[in-house]
């Protein structure tokens, strides 16, 4: 049974990281603690576990997500590989740091993290882009297949901070950094929505390489629970990218944002009480 309800939980991370380029960690990981310590169905689960079955599963995410996105010619390499250079050391870091993180410390810290980025997802439709990081970086231009052109770029240096940023987040919590780069991309970068997608997944899966072999040293990673979580992620991740082609994604992301600030509350209040 708990085989089957993990599944479950990775094809709706799958489904929902894919789609708006988050990863799927904000999904998996406080399911899995919730149904795994809160319900009992396996009790043997802590959050350093979660994290690290939450990076092998965005391994597969991501590379589903990029072969997806790849086809539309949508991911831009480039500014991928810039961005794995900075979050190297910073996954490295986030997950050693991850070692002193309690039950409750990691749900306190891991709450006020969903809130955030839920208001961040709120507001981020209504911020107005940043046109200096564009002016003072290195420009790339792009056209959609309906003739529109985009011109977008970022100061090489602000991007390998900034993501040495994300990556410590990344492997502290064991989320995909799209949560943080995507809207960083969009409003800094002035990139075109579905090229932010398509790039953060491509991110997503460079990056859990790295992080997912600092949390395997670390011995964080239950082997027994990976099958069905991989299986279920990379189909969930597949459906999440070809829905990204098909529909506005708006309604989607409201609904995540009602949920991650509902889990965000839910896991600051389990950690203070």
């Amino acid at each position: 049974m708990e085989y089957i309800l993990l599944a479950i939980i990775a094809l709706a991370s799958g489904i929902l990281g894919s789609l708006v380029g988050l990863g799927g960690g904000v999904i998996l990981i406080p399911a899995t603690l919730f149904v795994g310590i809160n319900l009992g169905f396996f009790p043997e689960i802590t959050p350093q576990k979660a994290v690290g079955l939450s990076v092998i599963m965005m391994i597969f995410i991501g590379l589903s997500s990029t072969l997806s996105y790849m086809k539309n010619k949508q991911v831009d390499f480039k500014s991928g590989f810039i961005f794995f250079i900075g979050s190297i050391p910073g996954t490295m870091l986030g997950a050693w740091l991850n070692r002193g993180l309690d039950l409750p410390s990691f749900n306190l810290y891991f709450g006020i993290l969903l809130v955030f980025l839920s208001i961040l997802l709120f507001v981020r439709d209504k911020l107005k882009p940043i046109q200096w990081f564009v002016t003072h970086g290195k420009k790339t231009s792009f056209i959609d297949q309906e003739g529109r052109e985009y011109v977008y770029g970022y100061p090489i240096w602000f991007a390998v901070i900034f993501t040495f940023v994300v990556g410590l987040v990344s492997g502290l919590f064991g989320i995909g950094g799209g949560s943080l780069l995507v809207p960083a991309m969009v409003l800094l970068f002035l990139f075109p929505p579905h090229i932010a997608v398509a790039t953060s997944m491509f991110n997503v899966f460079l990056s859990s390489l790295i992080n997912s072999a600092s949390h395997i040293y670390l011995g964080n990673v239950p082997w027994v629970f990976t099958i069905p979580v991989i299986i279920g992620a990379y189909i969930g991740a597949k459906v999440g990218s070809s829905l990204n082609k098909r529909m506005q994604s708006k309604t989607i992301v409201l609904v995540l944002q009602i949920v991650m600030l509902l889990i965000g509350i839910r896991s600051i209040m389990e950690g203070l009480f």
